[in-house]
């Protein structure tokens, strides 16, 4: 069937499109054209003037929907990457947490499964962990951390094509080895739960860590030891020019002032928006986990002594750009869609409103509300009772 996006503002790689439309056809993107004339035999999907933009690329996040990722199940995956659907994320990597290799593996199966029964949101594996800098790393994963181990990773390696992203600190002994690795495979490899000065930084983006986790959040800035300072993390990796960033910009894990400055510093093309969301995401039920509590709208460790990530989903961190932090609207959804799929490798079908790529299509309100859903051309059930 042929579907037609008309009356809207179509934000395009080349900017904004008013009084176009986007023609959609066997899941993919057909044609954007400049002309909102009704095409015959098309079904016609008036956006009222709506913003018609990418559909998000979420590439760091932990659950959602009361689901996490660990669960390792195809139930547990499905309802957490719709959950996420709804708020505008068409297209997912779900992130493991630090976690055994059994249930790294588990997972494995199961995203392997998903992906191959056609479940186009899912678009490969994210792991955090378990090879982290263990005074930079939270409680709750202090059972399960180590050094790398090329004897752990390499099999699971070779067993598998659907890890596409993995993360770890940089300073441990054997992260350089492990990152030559991940690069040679494809696979997106970023510094997480750290404290590398500039040294290392530059010498860990020499071995192929080219991406920043959840940036100023885990690692440490300008500081001092005993008389003199030093550069942190965050210093070094606004000097390492070619190396990509990820913000969670819910508003609570970084001020929008932090946010601005990203954005200033690193660019909409180096910048990208992640949720880094628990299973408390899109989510009414009750907080099911001690070790958590639920604060002023993120998630907390139980004794305070540390954000446990955030409850945010991809619309929201939109919002937070363009409303508190002033980004422009059109580089505040780039962020979301193009910016993240072209850092983890799916620009080529995803990220974007271009002829051939995938139909991952959302209707926005002037607001950022998440008013329609397409996934893969498909109106997502649930999603598009406002627009008629």
């Amino acid at each position: 069937m042929l579907t037609q996006i008309i009356n809207g503002e179509i934000l395009t790689p080349q900017g904004w499109l008013k009084d176009g439309s986007v023609l959609i056809s066997d899941g993919k993107i057909l044609e954007v054209t400049n002309s909102d004339l009704a095409v015959i035999g098309a079904k016609v999907i008036d956006a009222k003037g709506m913003y018609i933009v990418p559909g998000y690329v979420s590439m760091h996040s932990h659950g959602g929907g009361g689901h996490d990722f660990t669960e390792a199940t195809p139930e547990a995956f499905q309802a957490a990457t719709e959950a996420h659907l709804k708020h505008g994320a068409t297209t997912i990597f779900p992130t493991l947490s630090s976690s055994s290799f059994d249930t790294i593996r588990q997972a494995v199966a199961t995203c392997e499964q998903l992906m191959a029964a056609g479940n186009g949101q899912i678009q490969g594996l994210h792991i955090e962990g378990p090879y982290l800098n263990r005074k930079m790393a939270g409680k709750q994963w202090e059972d399960c951390l180590k050094d790398p181990d090329p004897n752990e990773y390499l099999p699971l390696l070779d067993s598998t094509t659907c890890i596409k992203r993995w993360d770890i600190s940089p300073e441990l002994p054997g992260a350089h080895e492990f990152a030559h690795e991940t690069t040679s495979r494809g696979i997106l490899t970023a510094i997480t739960h750290t404290e590398a000065e500039y040294d290392e930084i530059k010498a860990a983006y020499q071995a192929g860590f080219t991406h920043a986790a959840h940036f100023y959040n885990a690692m440490p800035g300008f500081h001092k030891r005993r008389e003199y300072k030093y550069e942190g993390t965050v210093e070094s990796v606004y000097l390492t020019d070619p190396m990509t960033v990820e913000v969670i910009a819910d508003g609570i894990h970084l001020p929008a002032t932090i946010l601005k400055l990203v954005y200033k510093v690193k660019g909409v093309e180096k910048t990208c928006l992640v949720t880094d969301a628990l299973k408390y995401a899109a989510y009414d039920g009750e907080v099911d986990d001690p070790r958590y509590i639920i604060e002023n709208g993120v998630c907390k460790l139980a004794d305070h002594s540390s954000l446990a990530g955030s409850i945010a989903t991809m619309d929201k961190l939109v919002q937070v750009m363009a409303f508190k932090a002033n980004i422009p609207v059109a580089d505040a959804i780039r962020m979301a869609s193009e910016t993240p799929a072209n850092i983890i490798g799916i620009g080529d079908r995803k990220g974007s409103l271009q002829r051939g790529k995938d139909a991952d299509i959302l209707i926005l309100d002037k607001k950022l509300n998440v008013r329609c859903v397409f996934s893969q051309g498909n109106m997502v059930e649930g999603t598009n009772t406002l627009i008629h």
